[in-house]
């Protein structure tokens, strides 16, 4: 089939590469010149890196170089994905500087309108069977409506979201605000911090931050991305060990979630700082993992940073020909730039509002059955609407999960059971995250649950024994990599037996370099 792709982030690299060796045709559109979604040049801010280390971060069959460090920059994740598309050849597939502007369905497929993204030139129109929607959950900044911008503006101030500011130079000499408290807050507010004449940091909410290296000498991961971390968080089906956890042995289960904040507290100086978060670490699914950035408490301790706790701005002005922002309790601070780590909207603009109607439940979640296939919108597929703790193995497994049902080798439940499963999961969510998924797009913390529930609808998952060793020890994407040619070789050879040769370009590298 003609496959288009919207988005060159992680979930549309991986879409098009296991689409491609599976036979298609496919042809990737992103609107930034370069590959990477969010590690794009044109979407770094400085300090940007990854969150889970890097070979959490990776693709199962394209481990990230050795000489990377623990957790690698945001250049050097989009130089990675970079050297994915060249090793499995996507660059010809690749539609760069190019706007998606509309997706119609029509007898028996598609038409896609796109123009250049810099809006020289004509718009034209490509005809595809499917579509892949991996344009990204955190695509679109919301950067708040603050009263009184005009004015702030034409003092002089700047307002403009984190993913907008590329270059720490230019908080030179400036009184800067930086707004929000997850990780895109705390990561750019310490290089500003080396340049400003005052940083200080607006947070709405303190939440729980986990050092990378706990106590200064174990990797976070060691606890947090192993199965029995996933654990420690309530499923909706409990198995095992999990039933266990939350049932004779839950006192365990909230010592040891619970340590860890106390260990945070201890190694940041939270209380000396007056920086405790409100309630207990248990409580971090509500506010994902948030993982401590290098540098931010030592900051704050030599006070170039400050952190405005429990603090939202009210108001944009200007006092004296001079931009300043006014905060819930009063206070006026000086502003020439705010920078607004505020999160992000999800949104699919492009598509038609009837397609838009089927897609969205009444409080616009996203209702996507294994955060895949929507309901009642045939030769519709999204990727990257699975946001977790090891995104490109997620959408890695997606996109294997596309090309079974592509392929017809994928068993669904009827439309009333998929509905009801979407339902159900997501008052789940609901529930466990207080309403915390990003519309449905967030699958944080039971990233391998959903993983195994890809993997057993494709009888695909790895063995149990390599799946125990993963309750002690990090997952490690690569003990995946034979998910690829096996379906590959049932796709080319139906019936073929589970762990047969593939048939076409196993070329797994030692490491992207």
């Amino acid at each position: 089939m003609r496959i288009g792709i919207i988005g060159a982030g992680v979930a549309g690299l991986a879409t098009a590469k296991v689409l491609k060796q599976a036979g298609h045709e496919v042809l990737v559109f992103d609107r930034t010149p370069d590959v990477g979604g969010v590690w794009s040049e044109t979407r770094r801010y400085p300090g940007l890196s990854t969150q889970s280390p890097k070979t959490q971060y990776a693709l199962s069959d394209f481990p990230m170089p050795k000489e990377l460090p623990e957790w690698p920059s945001g250049a050097q994740v989009q130089g990675y994905l970079a050297a994915y598309a060249r090793h499995f050849e996507l660059d010809a597939r690749l539609r760069l500087r190019t706007e998606v502007t509309r997706v119609r369905a029509t007898e028996g497929g598609w038409t896609v309108g796109v123009r250049d993204a810099d809006g020289a030139g004509e718009p034209s129109t490509e005809t595809f069977d499917r579509v892949v929607v991996a344009n990204g959950v955190f695509c679109e900044p919301a950067v708040p409506a603050y009263p009184g911008r005009d004015e702030f503006t034409a003092a002089g101030g700047r307002l403009c979201a984190a993913n907008a500011f590329h270059d720490a130079a230019e908080a030179r000499d400036k009184h800067v605000l930086v707004v929000g408290y997850g990780k895109s807050a705390c990561d750019v507010a310490v290089p500003i911090s080396g340049t400003a004449t005052s940083t200080d940091v607006v947070a709405r909410q303190l939440l729980w931050k986990v050092p990378r290296r706990i106590g200064g000498l174990l990797n976070f991961k060691m606890l947090l991305l192993t199965r029995m971390g996933e654990a420690l968080f309530r499923y909706r089906r409990l198995r095992g060990v999990e039933r266990f956890l939350h049932g004779p042995g839950d006192g365990l289960r909230r010592r040891m979630l619970n340590s860890i904040g106390s260990v945070s507290v201890r190694q940041y100086g939270l209380q000396k700082h007056g920086l405790v978060p409100k309630g207990r670490m248990e409580h971090i699914i509500q506010g994902a993992i948030g993982l401590g950035t290098e540098g931010f408490f030592e900051a704050v301790a030599a006070d170039a940073i400050t952190v405005r706790r429990d603090r939202t701005i009210t108001r944009l002005f200007a006092d004296a020909g001079r931009p300043r922002a006014e905060l819930d309790d009063g206070t006026t601070l000086p502003a020439d730039l705010v920078v607004c780590a505020t999160g992000f909207t999800q949104g699919v603009p492009f598509l038609a509002e009837d397609v838009q109607h089927q897609l969205l439940d009444e409080r616009g979640n996203f209702m996507l059955y294994r955060q895949i296939l929507p309901l009642g919108v045939p030769g519709l597929y999204f990727n990257g609407y699975n946001s977790s703790l090891f995104s490109p193995l997620n959408a890695e497994l997606a996109a294997l999960w596309i090309a079974a049902d592509l392929g017809d080798l994928l068993p669904l439940p009827d439309p009333a059971a998929r509905r009801q499963a979407v339902v159900d999961q997501l008052a789940f969510m609901d529930d466990a995250t207080n309403r915390h998924h990003c519309r449905g797009t967030k699958i944080i913390p039971f990233s391998m649950h959903h993983a195994d529930d890809v993997l057993n609808d494709l009888d695909l998952n790895i063995n149990p024994l390599t799946r125990a060793t993963h309750w002690l020890t990090p997952i490690n994407p690569t003990a995946y990599r034979r998910a690829t040619p096996t379906l590959l070789s049932r796709l080319t050879s139906p019936g073929t037996p589970t762990g047969a040769e593939p048939p076409t370009e196993d070329r797994t590298p030692e490491t992207a370099s």
